[in-house]
């Protein structure tokens, strides 16, 4: 989820959610050995519990990596060994990794030398024409004796040539029954699943089948989708009890940030879902659209946005009236 899952949206996100996971973006161990350390790791104490999202293959730098999140704090780390895109793969690590499952296992086990916290792996089905059900297998099994904590699989395979990031998340078939298939026969192993699953409907019933689920595009497109998600999931109450309120809940931080220096538009942008399919979302995101790039634009921007969405016509239950 590169340039979406920043701290901002994970601070959004804890409005409506407490008890889910949430990742950062994926961040290569270069950037942070070698570069700006605070812009990529900084997070808000209200985001736990919160995985780094780490990309590289070198085991010594992903363990230094491992060792600086905990430090900082994180619950988890994980190697993404899922992401396809040409940039990532010509650099030897993401989904080009799923070709080398030894070097994945010396990476995992060079991070879980050094840290607490769980070390878990993203992956995905198969790349290319490695994408046989016995090549991942072989992978997981490889992997596993590392000890890594989790495996998250990307139910589709990825085509490191010919299709772009974006086609790679769309194109590829979802081939769940094949993850299914890895918790049945790997029962000892922690098997999360993730790929198209829009709705925690869909969710539970994964659930039958897998250890856990991750949703990805839906957290971000129509983030209200978690709304009941610590009720259902997790026997906790929920944050917050309608839409609006998770705005009004927003304002005070987007007040501190703004007054800190960072531009509205870099927290607003992730709220732009918030009201998807509900009467009056066009002219949410049109009035945030149109005024948050404003170098004085502050929290009164959503607050005026807010005031042209309806208030739920019940308390704490949202209209369900189409979107206008």
């Amino acid at each position: 989820m590169m340039a979406c899952t920043d701290r901002y949206y994970r601070y959004f996100m804890r409005r409506i959610t407490r008890r889910t996971l949430l990742y950062t973006e994926m961040v290569h161990t270069g950037a942070i050995l070698r570069g700006d350390r605070d812009r990529h790791l900084q997070f808000h104490a209200d985001e736990h519990p919160v995985a780094l999202q780490l990309g590289g293959d070198d085991p010594a730098a992903l363990a230094a990596c491992a060792r600086i999140a905990e430090e900082l704090g994180y619950d988890e780390v994980d190697l993404n060994v899922g992401c396809p895109s040409s940039r990532v793969s010509s650099g030897c690590f993401g989904a080009s990794l799923m070709a080398r499952p030894e070097r994945v296992r010396d990476c995992v086990i060079a991070m879980k030398e050094v840290v607490a916290i769980p070390v878990t792996v993203k992956h995905r089905i198969g790349i290319d024409d490695l994408d046989r059900y016995e090549d991942m297998l072989n992978f997981v099994d490889v992997v596993s004796t590392a000890g890594a904590d989790r495996f998250t699989v990307h139910a589709r395979k990825a085509w490191l040539q010919g299709l772009s990031p974006k086609e790679n998340r769309n194109i590829p078939p979802l081939r769940y029954p094949e993850v299914h298939r890895l918790k049945a026969e790997r029962p000892h192993l922690s098997i999360e699943i993730n790929g198209g699953i829009r709705t925690l409907d869909v969710a539970e019933e994964q659930l039958a089948h897998v250890d856990a689920v991750m949703i990805g595009r839906a957290a971000y497109d129509t983030p209200w989708v978690f709304h009941d998600a610590d009720s259902r999931f997790f026997d906790a109450p929920d944050p917050a009890a309608g839409r609006h309120e998770v705005v009004r809940a927003m304002l005070p931080f987007v007040e501190r940030e703004v007054t800190a220096g960072t531009p509205l538009h870099r927290i607003s942008r992730h709220m732009l879902g918030l009201f998807a399919g509900q009467r009056g979302a066009k002219r949410w995101k049109r009035h945030i659209s149109e005024n948050a790039h404003r170098k004085t634009a502050g929290p009164e921007v959503l607050a005026d946005a807010l005031d042209l969405v309806p208030a739920p016509i019940v308390s704490g239950i949202d209209s369900a009236s189409p979107a206008a």
